[in-house]
């Protein structure tokens, strides 16, 4: 499993500003499988915070960094092959899937892909090394 840019040393990567880095964000989001887990991650972790507002069992909310963040670094880990931007950049990673998530939910996130230059790969090699 690879890892990317600065990340691969060991360095952090430092970037001038959020545009900078959502442009990296979504670099590291190319194969649709990643998008799709952080999706659902988001979503889960969003469904345990309205759960526990409804029921008023704040234990409930315990779930949602586990469900959010579970999804996305398993992407990252099996799908992806790359190390979370959430090590390196907790807040701005935060604020970007959240960015990702309304993309999908209306239909824009091939234009800014297109717009970042990134080509979305196949999920083929992942799905692969994942068989029996």
């Amino acid at each position: 499993m690879g890892m990317s840019g600065g990340e691969a040393s060991g360095k952090r990567q430092q970037f001038g500003s959020m545009e900078e880095f959502w442009g990296f964000y979504l670099s590291q989001h190319s194969k649709p499988g990643t998008r799709r887990w952080h999706f659902l991650g988001t979503l889960a972790s969003l469904a345990c915070a309205v759960l526990a507002a409804a029921t008023g069992r704040a234990a409930i909310l315990l779930a949602a960094p586990v469900l959010g963040y579970g999804m996305a670094w398993y992407s990252h880990f099996f799908v992806e092959g790359n190390r979370p931007a959430t090590f390196g950049h907790p807040v701005w990673s935060f604020i970007c899937d959240y960015r990702m998530v309304v993309l999908i939910l209306t239909g824009r996130i091939d234009a800014e892909l297109a717009r970042f230059r990134i080509r979305p790969t196949s999920d083929v090699a992942a799905t692969s090394a994942h068989q029996d």
